[in-house]
């Protein structure tokens, strides 16, 4: 049950391969509890994983997987934990940086951690299309942030305006990047880089972007296999976290 602190996330490992959603929280957020059509081997049911507690979302991340908010009959009433098949992650030395991007960052000021609710927040705009981040994530996502796990890049204009930026969670070599957005042009991208540049210190670190896009691609994105992925996590994971 939700709060025992056994974990029961199943081995993304053990999904079949044309499946990305490992597991769905067992009870709604209204504290029902669901069932699935037994004929359904996945995904799972988790207790476990029926909040957003800041344990349950490390204990998720550390097992290769990362949560979403689940629709039920057109209402977002569960929890529902994915683990891509096809993992897009970067080495932070290849991001592509192009010329036009090189110049980009002059226009912009780069900062860290300065105002995570402020990006998150952002990233998790209503108007945006196909938008997951609800106050739920925003909270505990905040959450972390105050643990120092979670981290924000921000991008400012001239003016002063916040018009970019990312959040994610520095887990020792994985960087796991959750949401990105720009206001003006490049924004997001100038981001990126700039994150790629702080984790660039021969480690060995990735960023893992979860699904693979043309934008990431044609910024150096590359794809794993999620036993590949999820095999790779606990030596990357041995490694101290990239921001203190």
């Amino acid at each position: 049950m939700p709060g025992s602190g056994v974990p029961d996330f199943p081995d993304p490992t053990l999904a079949p391969n044309d499946t990305d959603l490992i597991a769905i929280s067992a009870i709604d957020h209204a504290g029902n509890l669901l069932e699935i059509n037994p004929e359904i081997e996945w995904p799972k049911l988790t207790f476990f994983g029926s909040t957003w507690d800041s344990g349950v979302l490390l204990t998720a991340y550390r097992l290769g997987m990362f949560p979403m908010p689940y629709e039920i009959a057109g209402d977002e009433d569960a929890i529902g934990w994915w683990s891509p098949q096809e993992r897009a992650i970067f080495k932070p030395s290849d991001i592509a940086v192009s010329t036009s991007l090189s110049r980009a960052f002059k226009k912009f000021t780069i900062t860290m951690d300065r105002n995570f609710a402020a990006v998150i927040q952002a990233c998790g705009d209503p108007a945006r299309p196909s938008g997951w981040i609800n106050q739920e994530v925003i909270d505990s996502f905040c959450g972390l942030h105050q643990l120092g796990i979670a981290h924000s890049v921000e991008v400012w204009n001239l003016n002063g305006d916040l018009v970019g930026g990312l959040y994610g969670l520095d887990l020792g070599g994985v960087f796991a990047a959750e949401s990105m957005f720009h206001h003006e042009s490049n924004a997001s991208k100038v981001a990126l880089a700039f994150l790629g540049q702080q984790l660039s210190d021969g480690s060995g670190r990735i960023i893992d972007t979860q699904w693979q896009t043309p934008h990431l691609a044609s910024m150096g994105a590359t794809t794993v296999s999620r036993s590949q992925y999820c095999g790779q996590l606990p030596e990357l994971l041995m490694l101290p976290p990239a921001f203190t």
